[in-house]
């Protein structure tokens, strides 16, 4: 029986927050019959490292900062990156999210990497419509995307949405016959997110987010001013870093979030599972280009109802047949159907026990992370 030759695969991305959290169980089923390698910006947690080196991965950090702009950054980057990839000589280059699959793509097809797979786990702000400060980021953004993809025309790449996929096409920056696949965002480890009843008679609501305006902040801030001003004794919490990028949230709206008057806010956590265990909904009215929101995911397999808007992405997670409603959707930046929603929960508490029973057994049937991962090494040739 021949043996077949283990292949060195690099990831490359944007956060080291996101390794272990959205491709942790991804790289345990690469390193099965796989070398792993990781290209990442700076690991600032060594719990992160030493589990991913434990792990059997090879740890290349770099200075990328992801969420600004800044050429000197960028190009450094892609010289480190250059330095990488001829030092570690992978079959397989897997970029995601915008910047590492913009230069990241460009850089290995340089290298002369065979297998290269960009995913793009949303469009972002860079794709979003509407009146903005910044119209010639977002067309210097869109014409380097277009610039990398047809690059590589041999590349397979990989969305979280059909939206986005035609978003792309649309627009020009890739053409219908290009080879692509559509997953079903990142998953979610049923195993780690454990289902619990929510607490009828204990109405708490929580919103998990960076905190930029694209992902409906001050909605949320807006709506739960409102709700407590009729039902005082309601809670609505907040999770997330602030996010000093081109999208961050007024300085005004962040103090008074802070001051605890009307959101208690939590800053950045480690571990968001017993503060969903408290909560009884998920709130996310974001109407960023999101590929499939993480948090709400979590939040269905540990048995929440949700409230998100009908943007692309967010959408994908709220099953609305008769039997098995998982949650609502409002329109975007809609704050009286936002406000009106989470009312729904205050009158209506046993919804919460029924949308989060639905909420797990969607979360089972269509973003099992082993069934998007099984997905994942096909498409990696893994």
């Amino acid at each position: 029986m021949i043996k077949r030759k283990r292949k060195k695969i690099l990831i490359a991305c944007d956060s080291y927050r996101t390794l272990l959290g959205f491709r942790g169980k991804l790289m345990e089923a690469l390193l099965q019959n796989n070398e792993v390698a990781v290209f990442t910006p700076k690991i600032y947690h060594d719990e992160v490292k030493n589990k991913l080196l434990n792990m059997g991965i090879e740890v290349y950090e770099n200075n990328l900062d992801g969420s600004n702009v800044s050429i000197f950054s960028d190009i450094k980057y892609m010289f480190r990156l250059f330095q990488v990839i001829r030092q570690s000589k992978p079959d397989t280059f897997f970029p995601y999210t915008l910047k590492p699959v913009i230069y990241g793509s460009f850089i290995a097809k340089l290298c002369r990497v065979k297998h290269i797979v960009p995913m793009l786990t949303g469009l972002g702000y860079n794709f979003m419509s509407g009146n903005d400060k910044t119209p010639l980021i977002k067309q210097m953004v869109r014409a380097m995307l277009k610039f990398s993809l047809k690059l590589n025309a041999n590349a397979t790449l990989i969305l979280q949405n059909k939206d986005d996929f035609q978003t792309l096409i649309n627009q020009g920056i890739i053409d219908k016959n290009v080879k692509a696949h559509v997953v079903n965002g990142s998953g979610v480890d049923l195993s780690h997110y454990v289902f619990s009843k929510p607490n009828p008679q204990n109405i708490v609501f929580l919103m998990i987010s960076r905190l930029i305006n694209a992902k409906g902040i001050r909605e949320y801030f807006d709506a739960a001013e409102r709700v407590k001003s009729i039902y005082p004794h309601v809670k609505f919490k907040l999770i997330g870093p602030y996010d000093p990028n081109i999208d961050s949230i007024d300085p005004d709206l962040y103090q008074n979030i802070i001051s605890g008057e009307i959101i208690d806010y939590l800053g950045e956590v480690n571990d968001v599972r017993p503060h969903i265990k408290e909560s009884s909904v998920l709130v996310l009215p974001s109407y960023y280009g999101e590929g499939i929101p993480r948090s709400l995911l979590e939040g269905m397999a540990m048995g929440r109802a949700i409230i998100t808007c009908d943007s692309v992405g967010c959408k994908e997670t709220v099953n609305i047949s008769e039997n098995s409603q998982t949650g609502f959707l409002v329109p975007i930046k809609n704050v009286k159907a936002l406000t009106d929603k989470i009312q729904h929960f205050i009158h209506n508490p046993s919804d919460t026990l029924l949308f989060g029973k639905n909420g797990r057994e969607y979360a089972r049937k269509k973003f099992d992370v082993n069934k998007v991962n099984k997905q994942m090494l096909e498409i990696l040739e893994a």
